[in-house]
């Protein structure tokens, strides 16, 4: 991306950078979108796009092609130009953020910490809890409840097992991202008042991670970092 970037840079001829913060509402999108191009130049759908990134975007424009970049991390300022200036998302894209990432579903979890792209600590692991009993009656009212004591127990060697490895980093701690089950996600900052103080600091939720594992929390830091660009192209035809 960064290669991407500098050779954008690098492009000679008539261009606008246009730089978006996160949480721009799509009618002020659509209505600096319109001031800063002509009406035509811009598909349609693309302000609902910039509007639902939950990043911002960064838009460079020149009448022959035009890119839209939807960064892994948060804009934080209005910005436009003439020229390519890809400057702020260069910057954006070279800082080596430390990151903490929480995946957890039922019986298993994985904790890393990593500065940029390189895991620099690490801890994975699993945990006892039965799955739900089909049978009615007494016998599943009591397994019901010694399965709800199950997943209080994991989750709270989980929230210790949070805290050891997060604590250490709580004070220059960039982002946090969660990743495996919406519901067992929610029980487990529930249950750990020790992630209360990161609520701030929550990138984003994967939801889409299967059982977490050491594999699994590597893919998901190149996920964290991966970076959406679309492009469109005039029509000379």
């Amino acid at each position: 991306m960064l290669g991407f970037l500098d050779e954008l840079a690098s492009t000679e001829g008539k261009a606008i950078s246009v730089y978006l913060p996160q949480g721009t509402l799509q009618a002020r999108v659509e209505n600096l979108l319109g001031r800063v191009f002509a009406v035509t130049a811009i598909p349609p759908g693309v302000a609902e796009v910039i509007a639902g990134s939950g990043m911002g975007a960064a838009l460079f424009w020149s009448p022959l092609q035009t890119y839209l970049v939807l960064p892994p991390f948060p804009i934080v300022e209005e910005y436009i130009t003439d020229d390519y200036d890809v400057e702020p998302l260069h910057s954006l894209l070279s800082h080596d953020f430390l990151i903490a990432l929480v995946l957890v579903r039922l019986g298993a979890y994985s904790i890393g910490i990593c500065r940029g792209t390189k895991l620099i600590d690490s801890k994975t692991g699993t945990g006892l809890v039965h799955a739900r009993h089909k049978k009615g009656g007494s016998s599943q009212a009591r397994f019901a409840r010694h399965r709800e004591k199950q997943i209080d127990q994991f989750l709270d060697r989980v929230c210790g097992h949070l805290r050891e490895h997060i604590e250490p980093h709580a004070q220059s701690l960039g982002y946090l991202v969660y990743g495996g089950a919406r519901t067992t996600i929610l029980s487990l900052r529930k249950r750990c008042p020790f992630l209360s103080q990161f609520e701030d600091r929550i990138l984003r939720m994967l939801l889409d991670i299967p059982e977490p594992r050491q594999a699994v929390l590597e893919k998901a830091i190149g996920t964290i970092w991966s970076t959406d660009v679309i492009e469109w192209r005039e029509d000379n035809s």
